[in-house]
């Protein structure tokens, strides 16, 4: 597996410093009453030089910086950017376990062959985000989740981190036990108080040691992820409001014929996926990815829905010949999706028999 972690960087305050540029240089706080029981959700960089963590009590915060300036979240207005921000990542990495409105998994092994490649991609990601939304994040790119996550949180903000297959636990090792995923206060007390103080401490454990201090299935689990190891793939929602289908070729294509053929054969498995639903699309979406990484798709939407495949490869082509147009160049991959799903069974409600 090839996994990255993504992190926007102190989200709602980079929002906030968005919105209000007067705050990019003065200590922020977003969260509850500082005078009364609040907690801190994010602070910016400059107010974490005061020692200000999220979960902290506003009133610690305000003691920390008298001067700080605190505002109240907005969720509405994060959803937002949220949204663009994924929006943005699923057009360069399409499959995404989304696990909070900050932050997620992505599947790189899907977009690219090794972890060179994956560098590039992520990379790639960062600065769409950046030119969509003005937000930074910071990847974590990994064989597995566990240090995925740690490598998003090593280099922020801003930062990439790539572990390599064979690096996870020299990699782990040096951090300090209470950033490994998974380790609540509990188990740090339990550890802190038997003198394992980093991650790899906790990955050279006896099982007997293990069991004595964090008896268990989950000694186990949390002594392997000190080792880099960690089984878990992405977890993915059931609702589909889109199909697609992509292909990454082994070196980059220009020649147009090829390219309306692979999309032909693209636009024969979308169809099929709509009949075996039951559904038709109103809108057909080709998707490039030309050499430098670099995205362009072109759509067109339909007064009526359509699940036939030569229709769909026709429009696919015609797209193509259209995004090529705009920017002529090699291509690295070609996709055809369609949207606007429509169960085509209820198109015969109401009609008088």
């Amino acid at each position: 597996m090839i996994l990255a972690h993504l992190d926007l960087d102190a989200f709602y305050a980079a929002v906030e410093e968005l919105e209000n540029p007067e705050l990019r240089t003065k200590p922020l706080i977003v969260g509850g009453d500082p005078h009364g029981r609040g907690v801190v959700a994010t602070a910016n960089y400059v107010a974490r030089r005061f020692g200000i963590h999220s979960a902290m009590s506003a009133a610690e915060a305000l003691r920390r910086c008298p001067q700080a300036v605190f505002v109240r979240p907005r969720h509405a207005v994060y959803r937002e950017y949220s949204r663009s921000v994924w929006a943005t990542v699923r057009g360069i990495v399409p499959t995404v376990e989304q696990t909070g409105a900050d932050e997620g998994y992505l599947d790189l092994g899907e977009v690219a062959r090794d972890f060179l490649e994956a560098r590039v991609v992520a990379e790639a990601v960062q600065t769409a985000v950046r030119a969509a939304t003005s937000l930074t994040c910071s990847l974590g790119v990994a064989p597995c989740k566990v240090v995925a996550k740690v490598g998003s949180d090593a280099r922020k903000p801003g930062g990439l981190t790539v572990v390599v297959p064979g690096q996870e636990a020299s990699f782990l090792a040096p951090f300090d036990v209470r950033r490994l995923p998974g380790v609540g206060p509990k188990a740090e007390e339990r550890l802190r108080a038997a003198g394992i103080d980093t991650v790899g401490a906790l990955a050279a454990l006896s099982d007997e040691s293990l069991r004595r201090l964090l008896p268990g299935s989950v000694g186990v689990v949390l002594r392997d992820r000190a080792r880099g190891i960690d089984p878990r793939g992405l977890e993915l929602g059931v609702e589909r409001i889109s199909i697609s289908v992509e292909n990454t070729f082994e070196r980059d294509l220009v020649d147009r014929e090829r390219l309306h053929e692979e999309l032909r054969g693209m636009a024969a498995q979308v169809a099929e996926h709509l009949r075996a639903k039951g559904q038709t699309a109103r809108t057909v979406t080709t998707k490039l990815r030309y050499a430098d990484f670099s995205i362009r798709s072109r759509s067109t939407s339909l007064d009526v829905g359509i699940d036939d495949p030569d229709q769909i490869g026709d429009l696919a082509c015609r797209l193509l010949d259209r995004g090529l147009h705009d920017r002529p160049g090699a291509l690295r991959l070609v996709g055809v999706g369609v949207s606007g799903l429509v169960e085509y069974r209820q198109l015969a409600l109401g009609v008088a028999e």
